[in-house]
C-alpha cells in the first residue's frame, strides 16, 4: 500500500469517528435521561430539551452547514466544529443546572450540523468517484449504525457509574481525532475559495421559530406560538428575498418532495418522541436499571438495519410509497404492542417481539422515505433534497419528544399515562402511513428522477443517523 493510499485510509477512519460519535451521542443521551433528571432534579419537561434542543438545531443549521464548508473549507469547519463538540460536551459533563445542560446540548447540535456535511464532503473529495468513493461511504454509513448501538451499550455501563461520563465519553475520542487529522486530511486548491452568500438569517429564523414551538408546546405558552409563527414567517420571507435561500420555495410545488419530508418528520414524530418515553417508561414503570434498558434495545437496532437491507429488495416491486406507508403501520403497530405491558411486563414475551417489529417498521420506512426525498429533485439538486430529509428528520424528533411528553405529563401518572402516550406516537406513525400512501405513488411525470450515487450516499448517510 502506497503512502498516499495508506493517507486516504487514515483520513477515513477519522471521518468515520466523527459520525461515530455524532450517532453514538444521540443513544448515549436517550438511555442516560432519567439518571439526570434524577440526579439534578428536573422534570420531564426538562429532560426533553435535552434531546430536542439538540435535533432542532442540528436540523435547522444543517443546510447551511454544506455552504459554510464550501466557502470556509472543508477541513478547517470538520476541525473547528469538531472542537466546539467536544468543548460543550465538557462543559456538558461538568454543569450541575438544567439550563446550562441544555445550553450545552443546543451548542453540540450546531457543532454536529457543521461536521456531518463537512465530513461526507471531505469524503467525496479525497475517493474518486467510483468503486473506491463507494466503498468508503460504506464504511461511513455502516459506523452511523454502530455508533447507534454501541452508544445504547455504552450509555447504560457509564450511567451505572455516572452520567457524566456520557458527556465526557467523546472528548478523549475527539482530541484523538484533532490530533491526526492535520496530518492526513489536506485543504485541495479551491477549497474554501467558492463565492457564495450564506443564508444565516433563514438558518437563524428557521431555528429559532421551531425551538419557540417546542417551548410553546411544552409549557402551553400562546406568547411563544406567536413568536414562533412570527419567526417562521420571517424565514419564509427571508427565503423568498434571498439570492441564494437555504431553501429555494419554489422546489416545494414538487408533491413527492414535500410528501416525503412530510412523512419523514411523522415518522421522526413517532419513533424517536417513543423512544424518548418509552426508555422513562422501562426505568421508572419496569424497573430497569440503564444498562438493561440499553440492552433491551438492542435488538430493535439491528432489526432496523436488518430491514433497511431488505427495503432495497421491496423498493423496486411496491415503490417507494408503498413501501414507505407499510413501514410506517408496522413501526406503529409494534408502539401499540407497547400497550400489553403492564407494570411487571415479561421482557421476551411482551417487550422484545414490541421492540422488533417497531424496528423492522421503522427500517423498512425510513430507508424509502429517504430515497423518495432524493428521488424527487434532480442529480444537480440532490445535496438539497438529501439536506432538506434530514433537516426534516431532525426538527421531527425534537417536535415528537415535546408532543409526547406533553401528552404524558398531561395523562397523569402510572402505566395508564404511558399507554396513551404510546397511542399518540403510533398515531403519528399513522399520520406519516397516509401521507406516504397518498403522495409518493408511482409517477412518471417531471417529479420523478432518477437516484444518483450522491443522492444514494446522501440517503445512507442521513439513515446513519437516526437519533
Amino acid at each position: 500500500m502506497t503512502t498516499t493510499e495508506t493517507r486516504k485510509q487514515v483520513a477515513l477512519a477519522l471521518l468515520c469517528a466523527a459520525v461515530f460519535l455524532d450517532s453514538m451521542d444521540l443513544s448515549l443521551m436517550t438511555v442516560a435521561l432519567p439518571a439526570i433528571g434524577d440526579d439534578l432534579g428536573l422534570p420531564d419537561g426538562t429532560l426533553q430539551w435535552l434531546v430536542s434542543g439538540y435535533a432542532v438545531t442540528y436540523g435547522g443549521f444543517l443546510l447551511v452547514g454544506g455552504r459554510l464548508a464550501d466557502l470556509l473549507g472543508r477541513r478547517r469547519v470538520f476541525l473547528l466544529s469538531l472542537t466546539v463538540f467536544a468543548a460543550a460536551s465538557l462543559a456538558g459533563g461538568l454543569a450541575s443546572e438544567g439550563w446550562l445542560l441544555i445550553l450545552t446540548r443546543v451548542v453540540k447540535g450546531l457543532a454536529a450540523a457543521l461536521t456531518a456535511p463537512a465530513a461526507l464532503s471531505l469524503i467525496t473529495t479525497t475517493f474518486r468517484e467510483g468503486p473506491a468513493r463507494n466503498r468508503a461511504i460504506g464504511f461511513y454509513a455502516l459506523a452511523g449504525a454502530l455508533g447507534y448501538s454501541v452508544g445504547l451499550i455504552a450509555s447504560g455501563l457509564l450511567t451505572q457509574v455516572n452520567w457524566r461520563l456520557v458527556f465526557l465519553l467523546p472528548v478523549p475520542i475527539v482530541v484523538l481525532v484533532l490530533i491526526a487529522a492535520p496530518f492526513v486530511l489536506t485543504a485541495r486548491e479551491g477549497d474554501g475559495q467558492r463565492a457564495a452568500r450564506v443564508d444565516m438569517g433563514g438558518a437563524a429564523t428557521v431555528t429559532g421559530g421551531v425551538l419557540a414551538l417546542v417551548y410553546a408546546l411544552t409549557v402551553l405558552s400562546w406568547p411563544a406560538a406567536v413568536l414562533a409563527a412570527a419567526l417562521l414567517g420571517a424565514f419564509v420571507c427571508i427565503e423568498r428575498r434571498h439570492r441564494d435561500p437555504l431553501i429555494p420555495l419554489g422546489e416545494l410545488r414538487s408533491r413527492r418532495l414535500v410528501g416525503a419530508n412530510a412523512a419523514a418528520l411523522a415518522w421522526a414524530c413517532a419513533t424517536i418522541g417513543w423512544q424518548f418515553v418509552a426508555v422513562l417508561f422501562l426505568q421508572r414503570e419496569q424497573g430497569y436499571d440503564p444498562l438493561t434498558t440499553g440492552l433491551g434495545i438492542v435488538p430493535m437496532g439491528l432489526a432496523i438495519v436488518v430491514a433497511a437491507r431488505v427495503a432495497g429488495r421491496l423498493i423496486p416491486r411496491w415503490g417507494e410509497g408503498w413501501t414507505a406507508a407499510t413501514g410506517l403501520l408496522v413501526q406503529g403497530a409494534g408502539i401499540v404492542l407497547f400497550l400489553r405491558a403492564g407494570a411487571d411486563a415479561d421482557y421476551a414475551t411482551v417487550l422484545l417481539p414490541a421492540l422488533v417489529i417497531h424496528g423492522i417498521g421503522n427500517g423498512l420506512s425510513f430507508s424509502s422515505l429517504n430515497l423518495a426525498a432524493v428521488g424527487a429533485l434532480p442529480d444537480d439538486k440532490q445535496g438539497l433534497a438529501s439536506g432538506l430529509v434530514t433537516s426534516a428528520v431532525q426538527i421531527g424528533s425534537g417536535v415528537g419528544v415535546a408532543v409526547l411528553g406533553l401528552v404524558l405529563t398531561a395523562a397523569g401518572t402510572g402505566v395508564g399515562a404511558y399507554h396513551t402516550t404510546f397511542l399518540a406516537a403510533a398515531a403519528f406513525s399513522l399520520i406519516g402511513a397516509v401521507v406516504a400512501a397518498t403522495a409518493l405513488r408511482v409517477t412518471r411525470g417531471p417529479e420523478r428522477y432518477g437516484t444518483s450515487d450522491a443522492a444514494a450516499t446522501s440517503t445512507t448517510d442521513a439513515g446513519s443517523r437516526q437519533s
